[in-house]
């Protein structure tokens, strides 16, 4: 080919793609939602902002302390048993893999996306009526609607996931915003959910909080009737068992790789070495003997303040940190998370009366602080694992990495109840709590060991071989300008 003498035709192309991607940029510094809401479909938007901020942020905040004292004033149940507990209702998100592969290969009347986001909203949406309307839930019977709303939740997330997989394999560059908009969406919303669910428990008690959680379940259900997505009429079921097959090939094809299973293996490490004892730290808060004695407005004024943490985490990481490697981010957070936790040590010892400092003053101190790093921690890891995600089963693959990670969520809670049991630290006895923060500060040091396993790269890298981004024979990135041309006449309109 004769490069000296080129098309007059590529010439204007090149440089207008120069300058609209130098634009893009320079309105990413300024206003990144806007961008998103520019480039991928303000429903798109609206989604996130529905499912991370609303239902998982700010219903995620109010479920947090609604249920933290659902199980210790209503079920008067033990710390550790309570610990173990909130382990079950976590399951459906380990299952996600499940529900991905429903929204990539089996659409619901032409669908792939819209049908699961109603679905996950109505099973909200019951389950949530039932803890409140029923005054007797035994056990068992609250375990399950936790449980069936905790499905509904996970459903619309890994639904939303692989919206944002899509989307981040279609714009690559965009990849780390979207995930910023995740993240700022459910810390946003997380600080509002916390900030009035002191007084909402108050009110209306746990169980009338937990009705009032039905409320963005129903949102979520709207997100699947205004979602933009393209109709896939005259779906032949007979191939969803061979899309099934061709699913798994691709995930075991795609788990080989070392650039996934690698830091795949550091991720369930490093949050399965993360034991929580977060039911014992709450029990001593409240406790009017040996604990400051917080009420519940105090509560969820101090967790409030944690949400303000993780946004300026997510603050920190879209505008300083998302450009370093990822395993530069993954060491550091990791180590600072060890030290972090230190502080409940001297919380718990009442260092900090003797040095002058209030609890309420410090503890505020601390969540703030713990959180800003825990969301620091967390986002390369949605980030990196957005890039390991497969062409054509983007939802099913991110919701696979996704179960891992709350396989070692998990793991760290149902570790932390075993050990809370054995120090045999319970509803009125604290005696030993002190040294299960130390054992839980100490082994979140051990995943250090194993950061060699977690790639070089950095968000604008493509960590994937070539052929797994491929969908029949087409770079799925290219259908980044299918998207735009059909935007195209609204923006003339306007």
């Amino acid at each position: 080919m004769d490069f000296s003498s080129p098309q007059v035709s590529d010439v204007p192309v090149y440089k207008q793609s120069e300058e609209e991607e130098k634009e893009i940029k320079e309105e990413k510094l300024m206003n990144w939602f806007r961008v998103l809401a520019k480039e991928m479909h303000w429903s798109f938007v609206f989604g996130v902002v529905s499912v991370n901020g609303i239902s998982q942020g700010m219903g995620g905040a109010v479920y947090k302390v609604a249920t933290d004292y659902y199980w210790k004033d209503v079920q008067r149940v033990q710390p550790s048993a309570a610990q173990i507990y909130q382990g079950i209702t976590s399951l459906p998100w380990i299952v996600k893999p499940l529900w991905g592969l429903m929204t990539d290969v089996l659409p619901l009347g032409g669908y792939r996306r819209r049908p699961y986001f109603m679905l996950a909203g109505l099973l909200g949406v019951v389950s949530m009526l039932m803890l409140s309307l029923h005054r007797d839930l035994g056990v068992v019977l609250a375990l399950l609607a936790l449980t069936t709303g905790s499905t509904g939740v996970a459903m619309a997330d890994v639904t939303i996931d692989a919206c944002v997989a899509q989307n981040s394999i279609n714009h690559p560059s965009l990849a780390a915003d979207m995930q910023s908009l995740c993240g700022f969406s459910s810390s946003l919303g997380g600080l509002l959910g916390f900030s009035f669910s002191g007084l909402l428990l108050h009110t209306f008690g746990s169980q009338g909080v937990l009705g009032l959680l039905s409320l963005p379940s129903a949102l979520v259900f709207s997100v699947g009737i205004v979602l933009k997505e393209l109709r896939r009429p005259n779906f032949v079921y007979k191939q969803v068992y061979g899309k099934l097959q061709q699913a798994n090939q691709t995930m075991w094809t795609t788990m080989k790789c070392p650039n996934v299973w690698r830091p795949c293996v550091y991720m369930y490490i490093s949050l399965a070495l993360n034991l929580s004892i977060h039911q014992g730290m709450f029990y001593w808060y409240t406790d009017p003997n040996s604990g400051p004695s917080f009420s519940q407005e105090t509560v969820g004024f101090i967790f409030s303040v944690g949400a303000v943490g993780s946004l300026i985490g997510v603050l920190i990481y879209q505008n300083i940190l998302k450009d370093y490697p990822f395993r530069t981010l993954l060491l550091w957070s990791q180590l600072l998370s060890s030290f972090s936790g230190m502080l409940d040590l001297i919380l718990v010892s009442r260092l900090n009366l003797r040095l002058g400092i209030p609890d309420y003053f410090f503890i505020v101190i601390d969540e703030s602080i713990s959180q800003m790093i825990s969301r620091i921690k967390w986002m390369p890891i949605l980030v990196l694992s957005s890039k390991l995600c497969p062409s054509g089963i983007e939802g099913t693959f991110f919701a696979l990495l996704m179960s891992i990670d709350h396989i070692g969520m998990l793991t760290g809670s149902w570790g932390g109840g075993l050990l809370l049991h054995s120090l045999k630290v319970t509803r009125t006895q604290f005696t030993n709590l002190w040294a299960a923060i130390l054992i839980r500060s100490l082994i979140r040091v051990v995943p250090l060991a194993f950061i060699y396993l977690v790639p070089k790269a950095d968000h604008q890298s493509r960590i994937l071989p070539v052929d797994l981004l491929m969908e029949n024979g087409i770079l799925r990135t290219l259908e980044a300008e299918v998207d735009d041309a059909e935007r195209m006449p609204l923006v003339y309109k306007t």
